[in-house]
This record gives C-alpha cells, structure tokens and sequence, in this order.
C-alpha cells in the first residue's frame, strides 16, 4: 500500500459495492467509507482535522503502532461522533482553545492512542458519548489531560497521563466516567478533579502522582468513589473535598504529602474504609466546617514527618474514626470549636508524642473502647465548655493520663489508666470532670491529682502502687470558696481501705515536669507566625481605647520603626476625627498597609492591635482579625476564586482581612493560574467596601516588592509599607525572659550571656524564625530542664525555676 493511503475494506452485503478501495485522503476515506468499514492508514502524518461520523474502524497498520500521525495545523485533529474504533493512531494538537480528540456521540473504542498536544485538553469527551479507552496516553503540558464535560461518560481502561498543564482528569458539569487501572503523574493542577452538581468520578486500581497541586480534588457537590488507588508525591494536600462534595475511599493508600492527606470543609462529605494516610506533612484528616463530616472504618493513619495533629476537626465539623489506629505522629486528634465532634469507637492510639485526644473551645470527644498507649498526654480536655466521654478505655505507658483543665468537664467511665510516669489523672485552674468507677494503677507519680480547689467527682475509683500516693488533693489558696474541692465517693486505693476528700487538705508543689503542651500551646493548622511577643492571642476587645492598645504595642519587643509607623498613622486619623467634628476638611488617608519581613517578626500579631485600634477610633465596626493565604482565596475551577475571595471579604467585614504571603497570589510561572482572578477581586472589592475592610498584605521583603511591581492596580490601593527588621540577639533574650517570667521560671546567673551568644551564632538562615525561634529555644530548656530535675528526690523551688545555660539546645 502506497505511503500517504488509505485502505478501506466494505463489508457491505450489496453486490454493487467495491470490496476494497484506496484513498488519497483520510477525509476521502472517511466520505466513502460506511458502517462497519475498516480504514486501514498508511504510515504518514497527516495534516487533516478528522471527523468520523459513521460506525467504522480507523487503525493504523498492523505491527506498526504510531507511525500514522494526525497532526493539522490548527483545530480538533480528531472528531468522533459516532459508535467506531479508532485504533493505534498518533495524534498531535496544537490548538490551545481545542482538544486534541474529541468525543462527542456514540459509543466508540478508543485504543492504543497515543495523544501528544499542547491543546486545551488530550482526550474531551462531552455529551451523551460513552466511549471505550484502552491503552492511551495523553501527554499535554499545555492543558487538561482527559476531560470529561456536560454529561459525558464512558470508562478509561490502564490509560495514562504522563503530562498535563493542568489537572490530569477533570471531570464536571454532570459527567460521570470510569477510571480502571490508569495512571495520572506530572500534573500541574489536580491529578484528579470533580467539579459541579452531577458530575461522579469512580476509579479502581488507579494511581496518581508527581502532581502540583492535590492529588484528588472533589467540590460543588459532585461526588467520587475511589477503590484500591494510591495518591502520593504531591505538592499540595492529597486529597480536598469542598462545598457539598461527597468522596468515597475503599482500600485506598495516600502517602508522601507535603500539606494535609485529606483536607475537607463547607459540608462536604468524606467515607474511608480499609485506607491508609501515611507521611503527610500537615494534617493526616483536616476537616472543617458545620456540616462537614468523616466516617473512617479500618483505617490506619501514621508516619506524620510535621508536627500537626494527624486527626484535626474545627469549626463544627465531625469525626468518627472505627476500628482505626493513628500512631507515630506529633498529636492524634485535636478537636476545637464549638459543635465540633469526634466519635472513636474501638480504635489504638499509640506512639504519641504530645497528646493523643485534645478537646478545646467548646467541643465534644466521644471515646468508647479505645486503647491509648505512650503518649506524652493520653487525653486532654483544654477548657470550659469542652467535654465529651472516655468510656471502657485503657491509657497504658502515658506520661499524664488524662488532664482537665479551666473549666473543661468530661465523664470518664470505667477507664484504666497503667503505668502513667507523672500522674494517672491531673485536675487544675478550674477544671471539672467526672471520673466514675476509673482505676490508676502503676504511677510513677500520684493517681488521682487534683489541685487549685478544682470541683471534680471521683466515684468508686480505685488506685494501686501509685509511688507518691494513690490520691493528693491541693486546696487553691486563700482565695478559693470555701465548698471547692473534689467530691470523693467510695473511691480506695492499696494504701488504704477507703478515702474521702480531706476537709482541708495539704497544699503541694506542683513539679514542672510537665507534658511538653503544660505550657498553653495549641499545634497550628496554617503556617501562621507564632507570636511570642505578648502574653495572649485572645480576640482583641473592642472595649479598650487606642492608647491602651497603643501601649500593648509599645510593650512588644523591638520592632521601633514599626511601632512609629503605626503611631503615625493613628495620629493621622485621629486629628482627621477632630477636624471634621471643627467642620475643616480631614486629609484622605489610605487605611490598608503592607507588612514586609521574615517569619516570627510580629506581622500577625502588629495587624490584630491595628484592627482593634481602627475600632477603638471608630473607623471600623469590630476590629477583628481574619487571616487567610493563597489557599484560602484560589480554587481550581474556574469562577470558584471570585467565591472563596468574597466569602473572606464577607468574614473580615467590620474589621481587618490580614493576607499572608500575598505575593503566592501571583507566582513567577503564573501561566494559567486563578491567583489573577484572587488579585482581580481584591482590587475591587478594596474599593466597593473600602469604609468597612481593612486590608494587610504581608511577606518576605523580596517578594512583596516583586507583587507589588507586577501588580500596579493592587500596590495603588496602599497607603505604605511596613518592614519588619529581623530581631538582634538582645530582642532575642528579652523574649525569652519574657517567656520564662509568664511561666514563672527565672534565668540563673549566666544563662542570659549564654543565651546572648547563642542567639549571636545561631544560624541566620531560611529556618530561623526570629520571634518564633526564641520561644523555641525557651521550651527546649523547659524540657532539658525538666529532664534534668525529674532525677531529683526532693528538688527546691529554685530547683524548679532556674533555668541554666546547660539547658540550652545545641546550636541547629
């Protein structure tokens, strides 16, 4: 057969037809051919834009896969509209507002295709076509690798796609198709995407990877089920549900991920069952949000290589977790806010390293039958309102088995706490609880610790060889009610035959051998600056005057240039007030700011007091504080950034919308990218709600000067800039002091020149985090010190206070 022809063979009944012809052209072809032909394609390329409209079979030749390529100019190089099989062909696009090859009717087979374009997407698949793949790839750095759109279907068998500009399979407006054994990797969006209300992705046996950005990406009420596929080596979170999205995973492994496994919020829906989450950097499970919910079933989370809790719910969302085991991670479950959940039924928590169960702000853990072993803190239940139920549970090897604290009021049930090393249960600053039928056995330390007059209820409780004592009961000072104290009911220990709360018991010393969290911190959901600098990140109150606020900013360390800055402007909108109400003309002044500088330099902490000063001049309503990033204003489809951006706008209203790293908003390689649509947005609503929004930009110095040169519409909106200077080793020092005198430790003689130099020599480098890494370096004494003082028998106070220079860490 002649280079450039086609071979048709009819199969038609009719006497009259030819058997076989050749063709000039595959378009002839094509025009001759009719149901149930074969066109067999010669070698070649072939510059044509195919349209098959009729049920036949197109193939390359037999034994020579690839060598027909269809490669026009322009335009879709191939149609398909009807029930055919096109068969080991090359197909190149080069149209970046068409795909590749299209499907747009029928039921057709595609195989063997092997898809090289930089078009809007490889294979589109659109309508009521519900074609057949087998064995294509799809190679298409400049678009979409598979799409499936408006009501499409169909089934990808053992299909790959090696490169895409942007998510590997994107399934949406109702469509609905089915992945079999495929494989989707160097994706610079999504690996796997379902959009909108309708649209259902299934995959089984598949694998996604080497993605920038999630591995899976379910959101606007669409749905997926995924069967025995793995997700890792991504560079965002592994899997984001989103907006009433619904996901189901079944025997299922993601791992390597740098941000959060799973991430879910805005009611979305998420089912795990016999799935692994392992080596995630952030969260393994992130959920947020009322209405948001996980129901996880034989699963298994562990490896975390961050220090974030593996398991975290706020906002009002909710957890259950059965027959599940999370271990070796930084914290288990951290749940907060009020409404928030966590239900854990028959499930091992193990290998620890702060707390297993941390329950704050309101919320409610519900654990039944459960087994928590060697953690620094088996539960912890923070603060007033939050509560919930230990019931039948074991905490074995803990070094504290459960604290309650400020108000928090949990019922633990038929609990047994093993070989704690402090303490089997520890009560202080107000904390309540109810402990019914629990048993300590083999502490190192007291069983039952109750201090500062705390009203908990111990009922048929029972401790044995608990080497300080079974129970020890510290009244709160003079200061405490004089009907405070533990409620004590036929509760005994091997000590003693029985035990009632002493009617004025013997105060302790507390030791500060504590769990690593004693100390008040929280592990951050965001990359946040964690801010030393003052002695609470409590919501600002709207109460307090300017110059009471102004005089917090005063006491923070360092930062004089910013705090003249920020002087200058109140100044500025305060005479501004008092000539108006003189009937002058106030100079305009531009409210919203930019904050440039490094990590831990107090940004966060300068933009909550300019709120709250802005409210206490009545400029703002509230004063509040709303921080989001780039993830919390740039979604994957198109129209959901302009939402997400809103959404922020409408949370800060009356108050300040504080962006971290704003400059991520505009990347070097933006390309594509739907940061611009955030940029867009601000720069709008900045005008159309500029009496009720404040807005702070804030990141490294270099690249907030690169944000602000590429983007003139956005740098006009500001009146100035900020800069944050690094701190010197003194700042540094005063820092820690600070620390050490809110935790009533003291420097002994020498540590602050030791502490001085080492600040001197620390390494400089992207690591270091100016406010941050003091705080750090104060609890890595802390913790040398209590490491050091537990080998005492009976340590004195200035024991357990002086922290000395053999305390300090070894130089990063």
């Amino acid at each position: 057969m002649a280079q450039g022809t086609v071979q048709v063979t009819h199969t038609g009944t009719s006497r009259w037809r030819r058997r076989t012809g050749e063709y000039a052209s595959l378009a002839a072809a094509l025009e001759a051919a009719a149901d149930g032909d074969v066109l067999t394609v010669a070698p070649g390329t072939y510059r044509e834009n195919l349209v098959v409209q009729r049920a036949v079979t197109l193939r390359g030749p037999e034994g020579a896969q690839g060598s027909v390529r269809i490669a026009p100019a322009d335009g879709v190089p191939l149609t398909v509209r009807a029930s055919a099989v096109i068969q080991d062909l090359h197909v190149e696009g080069q149209d970046a507002a068409a795909p590749a090859v299209l499907v747009e009717d029928g039921t057709p087979e595609l195989l063997g295709l092997r898809v090289v374009a930089r078009s809007a997407s490889g294979i589109e698949v659109r309508g009521g076509a519900r074609p057949t793949v087998r064995r294509c790839t799809v190679d298409n750095p400049a678009g979409v690798g598979i799409a499936v759109l408006d009501g499409g279907g169909g089934v990808f068998e053992e299909c790959e796609v090696v490169a895409a500009g942007q998510a590997g399979v994107a399934v949406r407006s109702g469509a609905h198709p089915r992945l079999e054994r495929c494989r989707v990797h160097h994706a610079a969006g999504s690996g796997l995407t379902a959009t909108g209300e309708g649209s259902a992705l299934e995959a089984v046996g598949c694998e996604v990877y080497e993605v920038r950005g999630s591995g899976v990406q379910v959101t606007g009420r669409a749905t997926a089920h995924l069967t025995d596929c793995d997700v890792h080596r991504t560079t965002g979170d592994g899997v984001t549900l989103d907006t009433n999205a619904v996901l189901t995973l079944a025997d299922c492994r993601i791992h390597d991920i740098p941000e959060n496994a799973v991430d879910l919020r805005s009611r979305s829906v998420l089912t795990l069952t016999r799935t692994t989450v392992r080596q995630f950097g952030r969260n393994g499970l992130s959920v947020w949000d009322p209405g948001t919910r996980v129901d996880a079933n034989q699963c298994e989370i562990f490896d975390s290589t961050g220090d974030y809790p593996a398991v975290w719910v706020s906002d009002g969302a909710t957890a259950v977790l059965d027959s599940c085991r999370v271990h070796d991670v930084p914290d288990a479950l951290f749940v907060l806010d009020r409404g928030s959940r966590v239900d854990v039924v028959d499930s091992d928590l193990s290998q620890v390293r702060n707390t297993a169960v941390s329950v704050s702000d309101g919320a409610t853990a519900q654990l039944d039958d459960c087994r928590i072993r060697d953690a620094a803190t088996g539960a912890w239940f923070r603060d007033h309102g939050s509560g919930g139920t230990l019931n039948n549970c074991t905490l074995d090897g803990n070094r504290t088995g459960v604290i309650v604290t400020k108000g928090a009021d949990p019922t633990i049930e038929r609990c047994t706490v093993d070989s704690p090393s402090e303490a089997g249960v520890y009560v202080s600053a107000g904390g309540r609880g109810s402990f019914l039928n629990c048993r300590v056995t083999g502490s190192a330390g007291y069983g039952f610790h109750v201090i500062d007059g705390c009203r908990t209820t111990l009922r048929k409780c029972r401790t044995e060889r608990c080497a300080r004592g079974g129970y020890e009961f510290a009244d709160g000072g003079p200061d405490t009610a004089y009907d405070s104290g533990p409620l004590v009911e036929d509760c005994t220990g091997d000590e003693s035959t029985g035990l009632t709360a002493p009617a004025a018991p013997e105060p302790v010393v507390q030791t500060a051998a504590q769990s690593p969290g004693l100390l008040g911190s929280i592990p951050g959901q965001r990359t946040t600056e964690q801010e030393p600098l003052i002695a609470s990140a409590a919501a600002p109150d709207p109460a307090r005057t300017s110059k009471a606020v102004l005089g917090e900013l005063d006491a923070l360390v360092g930062l004089d240039s910013v705090k003249r800055e920020v002087r200058a402007l109140t100044d500025m909108i305060e005479v501004g007030r008092r000539r108006q109400r003189a009937g002058l003309k106030a100079a305009s002044v531009k409210r919203h700011l930019v904050f440039t500088g490094s990590p831990g330099t107090g940004k966060t902490t300068v933009a909550r007091l300019y709120g709250e000063i802005l409210a206490s001049l009545g400029v703002l309503d509230k004063g509040h504080l709303v921080e989001v990033s780039r993830v919390d204003l740039v979604g994957e489809h198109i129209g959901s950034t302009a939402i997400r951006t809103q959404e922020a706008f409408q949370r800060a209203h009356g108050g300040v919308l504080f962006i971290d790293e704003a400059y991520a908003l505009s990347p070097e390689d933006a390309g594509r990218d739907f940061g611009k649509e955030a940029i867009d947005t601000l720069v709008k609503l900045m005008e159309d709600q500029r009496e009720s929004v404040v807005v702070i930009v804030a990141g490294y110095t270099a690249e907030m000067e690169r944000f602000l040169s590429v983007n003139p519409g956005v740098a006009s909106r500001f009146s100035r800039t900020i800069t944050f200077g690094d701190y010197g080793p003194g700042e540094l020092l005063r820092i820690v002091e600070q620390q050490a005198d809110e935790h009533e430790y003291r420097l002994a003689e020498g540590t602050s020149e030791a502490l001085t130099k080492y600040f001197t020599e620390i390494p400089k480098g992207p690591a270091f985090g100016n406010g941050r890494t003091a705080r750090q370096t104060f609890e890595a004494m802390v913790e040398r010190h209590a490491s050091r003082v537990a080998q005492l028998a009976d340590p004195s106070t200035d024991d357990l206070t002086l922290l000395y220079p053999e305390d300090l860490p070894g130089l990063p």
